[in-house]
């Protein structure tokens, strides 16, 4: 009789045990609770390098439009530089802004109307020049890409880790109560697959949003490397007349 109480009054705690996800976070072993808050931090941060990726190449395609507009609208190219300034707002200013300054300082040493080993040379400087502002553009772009990369890669190995260390706790309640009921074991293993959910919820949009990213980017960085072979042509040409 006194057995059955035991059994009674254990079960009856058993089946109040908080199953919801907060629950399940406040019971699991401190391990299983760091691992959650790692993987929850790393999808937070995920995102939030998501959003301002997503609205900074939607903000710079947007920005590139109206530049090509100006660029190709048969103005003087004088003028539009002088219109820009020395603070470009987007990338293909930028790569712009950089030709443009290195033009104007050749031609203000009279460098565009001498020999053609001169105007070669200058020419080549000006390529360089605009390669590496593209180079310089992408890497700031290309920030934060590699935690993404790494969320995606390294987040469902964390959630399976928590998962493991979970299950252990499962089986070791197994051990400790001589009770393979599923009252026992269900809060262990629902913390586990808790645990691998969180590893799934952070891993999947970032491997998506990787993917997508990466393309824009690179779509991105062949429209400015499109830009500057026109804009090295024109200039090309403006030598090959006499500056």
């Amino acid at each position: 009789m006194d057995q059955t109480l035991v059994d009674t009054v254990t079960l009856g705690g058993t089946a109040a045990t908080d199953m919801s996800i907060w629950g399940l976070f406040m019971t699991a072993d401190w391990i299983v609770k760091a691992v959650m808050l790692i993987l929850i931090g790393a999808s937070i941060w995920s995102w939030a390098i998501i959003v301002d990726k997503t609205l900074k190449m939607r903000r710079l395609s947007k920005a590139a439009v109206h530049f090509e507009e100006a660029f190709w609208s048969g103005g003087s190219l004088e003028d539009l530089y002088d219109r820009i300034g020395g603070q470009p707002g987007d990338p293909m200013t930028g790569v712009f802004a950089a030709a443009m300054r290195e033009w104007r300082r050749s031609a203000a040493k009279g460098l565009t109307s001498k020999g053609s080993e001169i105007r070669a040379s200058l020419r080549q400087r000006i390529e360089q020049v605009m390669q590496l502002s593209i180079s310089r553009e992408m890497d700031r772009l290309e920030k934060h890409m590699t935690f993404l990369a790494s969320v995606g890669s390294v987040a469902p190995f964390v959630g399976l880790f928590g998962t493991v260390w979970g299950i252990m706790n499962s089986f070791q309640s197994i051990a400790a109560t001589k009770n393979t009921s599923l009252a026992v074991v269900a809060p262990g293993i629902a913390e586990a697959l808790f645990a691998t959910a969180l590893g799934l919820i952070a891993a999947i949009p970032a491997v998506i949003a990787y993917n997508k990213i990466s393309t824009d980017l690179g779509r991105y960085a062949g429209r400015l490397e499109t830009f500057s072979s026109e804009f090295a042509s024109i200039l090309s040409r403006q030598l090959d007349e006499g500056g």
